[in-house]
């Protein structure tokens, strides 16, 4: 798996201390009625989770749950819409999740 940030991106994470934690990339099940149903989202967390791995980027490193690596595709494009002012997670074939939150958790564990 790859995963590339645009500028776009990049500039929006600016205004977090990143260098304090970890960026995840989350598969959320919670209240989705089943595994198959999940959400993305983009998180800021302390530490890895167990069963956490570590994707290399052209930006800054991000958390992946390993079970859930099966709803992601290989090639990955976190990017940012001026227009809805949110994260988007896309592929070269789709786009996975067009208004992917982000939520800083430093500091929640």
């Amino acid at each position: 798996m790859h995963i590339t940030f645009t500028e776009k991106a990049l500039n929006q994470l600016k205004g977090f201390n990143i260098k304090n934690g970890y960026l995840k990339l989350r598969y959320e099940t919670d209240g989705c009625g089943c595994v198959v149903s999940g959400v993305n989202a983009l998180w800021l967390v302390d530490q890895p989770d167990d069963g956490d791995i570590t994707i290399e980027t052209n930006a800054h490193p991000v958390l992946v749950e390993e079970s859930k690596q099966v709803f992601l595709d290989d090639q990955l494009t976190i990017d940012f819409s001026d227009r809805t002012k949110m994260f988007l997670l896309k592929s070269p074939n789709q786009i996975l999740t067009p208004r992917m939150s982000f939520l800083d958790r430093l500091g929640l564990h």
